[in-house]
């Protein structure tokens, strides 16, 4: 089996949900608003069903491979390739690969940074955060904050 580089660089690291996320560039540093995040990602992980309102959202894979689903349409991607979720369109995916992910999120605007800074907490160290499964009030807590930047939860995560 081939192990995830565990070691990102970046600016800010935080733990979301049971995921690192590493602000590689955050939307406030360029004229145009591009955000660029690199997430380290366990084996299943998987966030609900969800639609951006206001932003496109381009996967690429640096490493591992993951199942997508975007507008009811389901595909496999590996590192190398990139997926995008375009803005208005239902989308999803989940980690397939045993030894877990590494991939890049860039989106144009402040809306997913946003929403991921209310909704993570700092990372005690870049690595990824101890498992846990999301309680009623983490997803409700979840929910309201994806609103309130222009992301709607729709449906539930990949099983």
């Amino acid at each position: 089996m081939t192990m995830i580089n565990r070691t990102i660089a970046g600016k800010e690291f935080f733990w979301f949900n049971n995921t690192l996320v590493a602000i590689q560039i955050s939307s406030a540093e360029g004229e145009d608003g591009i955000c660029v995040v690199e997430h380290l990602k366990p084996y299943g992980e998987s966030p609900p069903l969800h639609v951006h309102r206001h932003e496109d959202e381009v996967f690429h894979i640096l490493e591992g491979k993951l199942r997508f689903v975007v507008d009811g349409r389901e595909r496999i991607a590996v590192a190398g390739e990139t997926v995008i979720a375009p803005k208005g369109l239902p989308h999803t995916f989940r980690v397939e690969s045993p030894e877990g992910a590494r991939t890049l999120t860039i989106t144009r605007g402040s809306d997913f940074e946003t929403m991921l800074r209310q909704a993570s907490r700092p990372a005690e160290r870049p690595d990824l955060p101890p498992a846990s499964e999301p309680t009623p009030e983490m997803i409700e807590a979840l929910t309201r904050i994806c609103a309130k930047n222009g992301i709607d939860i729709v449906g539930p995560p990949l099983g």
